[in-house]
């Protein structure tokens, strides 16, 4: 029926029982299988994760600073990791960057939420966060 019609019998679905063939264009068939794959591939967002680095003892101006970037990331729909960096006998401290992180997670909050609360890993206390949807 193919050959009459002067079209290409092509194969849709092989695993079904009957296996599932149609008569088309294969030309055409294959620019809209294209078509198609493009269209999803404009439509995904693959989620990056951004870093905002910061010590505990930070100024209230590069807090500010700190805090519009995570925004920025936010906004473009990415993750922000907010790591706390310690040096020398500043590790014990750690309270002092569970407050900061917490803080910046308040003056998030009507944008992100909290993927993964304050954790100490090593010399570093890190926070995840994502946009709110």
């Amino acid at each position: 029926m193919a050959i009459n019609q002067d079209l290409d019998l092509v194969l849709v679905s092989d695993k079904s029982s009957p296996p599932v063939c149609r008569i088309v264009d294969y030309g055409k068939y294959k620019f809209a299988q294209e078509k198609k794959a493009k269209e999803a591939k404009k439509k995904q967002h693959n989620a990056s994760l951004k870093e905002v680095k910061m010590r505990y003892k930070i100024e209230e101006h590069d807090y500010k600073v700190r805090i519009n970037q995570a925004l920025r990331f936010l906004q473009a729909n990415d993750k922000v990791k907010v790591t706390v960096t310690f040096r020398g006998r500043e590790i014990q401290h750690t309270n002092l960057a569970l407050e900061l992180l917490q803080k910046m997670a308040k003056d998030l909050e009507n944008v992100a939420e909290i993927q993964q609360p304050p954790l100490r890993e090593g010399k570093n206390m890190v926070m995840i966060l994502i946009p709110k949807k």
